[in-house]
């Protein structure tokens, strides 16, 4: 019986061996791995070299149970096959250690077409194929939508081999340049740039070869159709794993519209500095005229007084006259000064300018030089603002006589007058004009023009790039001053050695008014011997504004400030009050202002060395009052005492106090003081 169970069990063994080992083979074969799938080979031996071993055991099984209880001592044919059976055990023993010699070598069992895996290694090797699988999806994806993300990028992005050939060329790119992919690709990269632009991709591009990595700067760059265009540019190189360098990726995005509004701000702060600038130096200049004017009140007429007791010599009067000719021309310097600041008096009429260039044009003709071509060219219809006519003629005179002085070997003014439309965002206007449609006054020249630096500096006053003696800087502050007081502004527009246009832009006037101004040339009346209270902080003028008035026909009262003269008025009254404006303790205003709280008739005329409209403009005065400008002359003095007796034309009898008679002994001439 034993026998009957290991022939069986024998037998078994063998055909599943046979099986195992056709199971191996067949999908290794099929998988055409034979010669490479040792390891799968080497395991299929060991199965075959198992189920021939069993089969042996099988043989020998079978021979003993047919020769029954004899057979179970060995004979020779027994002896045999044990031998046979001992030396296919051993082989099989040596394929055994061949094959886990591979196994160790290999480090896994089974590799594509393999044959067996556990079912928790399979589990295993199933998710880490999935898990691979996925980061392969994933990053696919990501590649995916990073190309549609460059593709429709609005900057543009350019690939590029080491030595500058285009690989890539987004959307961007050819929104941005004009060019489409199949026109760049394969191109180098400088039909981009100028000359200059080329240089400095070709030094960039040699920098990146050689290890520098990237950089980021601004450049600019031609695109299609030649128009140059402003860039911010990200070059960054592009490496193996290795870490070297097979090609570059270029980033390109337009600042062309940033840039100008970055310099037009620029250009708007500036203008801003210019005009607290040119504020700054109106202050400045208003109170130097002030006092100025002051000393030429002083100057002036006491000169007047000499020349007139003097006429017995000649020789001294001429003397004098040249000093009183130098006091007006200082009187003209300081209203020029007064211009500058905007706070001159002017008298603003309905003007075409065609008539002015035509009175200008006339007027230089004669004087200009010969060496120079004056051309006039008016507009075709009548161009009307509202500006004083002698400042427009002084604009006309004071450019085109410093553009005669740029032009000392000759050449060509011309005068012009015509209209122009802007639209309010020029940034080259001093100062800032509205948009809409003005008139327009151009002098050019085909002088020596300016540097950039001397245009934004030649409204300032008393700077002259004239050698010393020939100017004193004040033509083009006072053009500043006189448009900027019509409600205009000036644009320059200079190149050295090619010439200069000065562009006055003044508000145009569609429906022009009759304006007629008369100023008085006859004697001025007599006073009557009505009472003038002259309020002067300057002693010395004080006693030239009191000798006028006396001389004129007045009794004067003179008080150094205003609590003296309240005094005066308490004892004497007065009909005329005759003040300055600025004054310390008390204001020539505020005097006035007490005055009237008991007499609100009296008559008050001003006087100041600043101007009727810078004070107006510092709401120091009021626009409707009588006020005279130092310096002045005696019969602008005594025509506005006049004015002013007649604006409010009041009795003797209506005065607070009677008028002091005048005592006896008293010269007429001489003032009487509360001092």
């Amino acid at each position: 019986m034993p026998d009957q169970m290991f022939l069986l069990a024998n037998t078994v063994i063998t055909f599943a061996y046979a099986s195992i080992t056709v199971a191996i083979l067949v999908p290794v074969g099929q998988a055409g791995q034979l010669r490479t799938n040792k390891l799968a080979v080497a395991t299929s031996m060991i199965f075959f070299s198992c189920a021939v071993g069993h089969a042996l055991h099988a043989i020998m099984a079978y021979q003993m149970i047919i020769q029954g209880p004899a057979g179970h001592h060995m004979n020779g044919e027994t002896a045999g096959w044990s031998w046979t059976s001992a030396l296919w055990d051993a082989t099989t023993a040596v394929i055994g250690v061949y094959y886990w010699t591979l196994r160790r070598g290999y480090g896994v069992l089974l590799g594509p077409g393999g044959i067996y895996v556990d079912p928790w290694g399979q589990h295993r090797l199933d998710e880490a194929a999935a898990r691979e699988q996925a980061a392969r999806d994933l990053a696919e994806a990501q590649r995916a939508t990073l190309a549609t993300v460059v593709e429709h990028s609005d900057d543009a992005i350019v690939g590029l081999t080491p030595e500058g050939l285009i690989t890539a060329w987004n959307r961007g790119a050819e929104k941005l340049f004009g060019y489409t992919a199949e026109e760049m690709l394969g191109r180098p990269a400088t039909m981009l740039a100028d000359a200059d632009g080329a240089a400095h991709q070709h030094t960039v591009l040699a920098g990146i070869r050689h290890g520098e990595g990237g950089r980021s700067y601004e450049a600019r760059r031609l695109r299609k159709d030649g128009t140059p265009i402003d860039l911010a540019l990200t070059i960054t190189p592009i490496l193996d794993q290795a870490g070297t360098v097979i090609g570059v990726s270029a980033i390109a995005r337009d600042i062309t519209a940033a840039k100008e509004a970055a310099e037009q701000q620029r250009a708007v702060e500036e203008r801003s500095h210019q005009a607290q600038r040119m504020e700054s130096l109106g202050k400045l200049a208003g109170g130097v005229a002030h006092d100025f004017n002051n000393i030429l009140a002083i100057i002036g007429n006491y000169t007047d007084f000499a020349i007139e007791d003097t006429h017995d010599r000649p020789q001294v009067q001429a003397d004098l006259k040249q000093a009183r000719i130098a006091v007006d021309r200082a009187g003209n310097l300081t209203r020029q000064l007064l211009t500058f600041t905007r706070g001159d008096a002017i008298q603003p009429q309905d003007i075409d300018l065609n008539a002015s260039i035509a009175e200008v044009h006339a007027m230089l003709q004669r004087t200009i030089g010969e060496h120079i071509n004056l051309m006039a060219m008016p507009a075709d219809q009548p161009l009307i603002v509202h500006a004083d006519p002698g400042q427009v003629q002084q604009i006309l005179l004071n450019l085109a006589i410093n553009a005669r002085d740029a032009m000392p070997e000759g050449g060509t003014i011309v005068l012009e007058a015509n209209t122009a439309v802007i639209d309010g965002e020029e940034v080259n206007m001093q100062p800032p004009l509205a948009a809409g449609t003005y008139a327009r006054l151009l002098v050019s020249d085909t002088g020596h023009g300016m540097s950039p630096d001397t245009a934004a500096r030649i409204f300032e006053p008393f700077y002259t790039t004239k050698p010393q003696g020939k100017g004193t800087g004040l033509g083009l502050a006072t053009v500043y001053g006189i448009v900027t007081e019509a409600g205009g502004s000036i644009n320059v527009y200079s190149e050295l050695d090619i010439g200069t246009t000065f562009r006055i832009y003044l508000p145009q006037v569609t429906a022009p008014t009759t304006t007629a101004t008369a100023t008085s040339r006859q004697e001025p009346p007599p006073g009557d011997g009505r009472t003038v209270l002259i309020v002067e902080d300057e002693p010395a003028l004080a006693r030239v504004v009191a000798r006028i008035v006396s001389n004129g026909g007045y009794h004067v009262l003179v008080a150094g400030n205003g609590p003296e003269a309240l005094n005066l008025y308490g004892k004497h009254g007065c009909d005329i009050l005759l003040t300055d404006v600025i004054m310390p303790e008390m204001s020539g205003p505020r005097l006035a202002e007490i005055l009237h709280e008991h007499h609100p008739d009296l008559p008050v005329m001003f006087m100041s060395g600043y101007s009727n409209g810078l004070l107006g403009t510092t709401h120091i005065l009021d626009e409707d009052i009588t006020f005279l400008e130092k310096p002045f002359t005696t019969n602008e003095l005594l025509h506005k005492l006049a004015i002013t007796r007649h604006a409010r034309s009041t009795p003797t009898t209506t005065r607070s106090s009677p008028p002091a008679r005048q005592p006896a002994g008293t010269r007429r001439g001489e003032p009487r003081t509360g001092r």
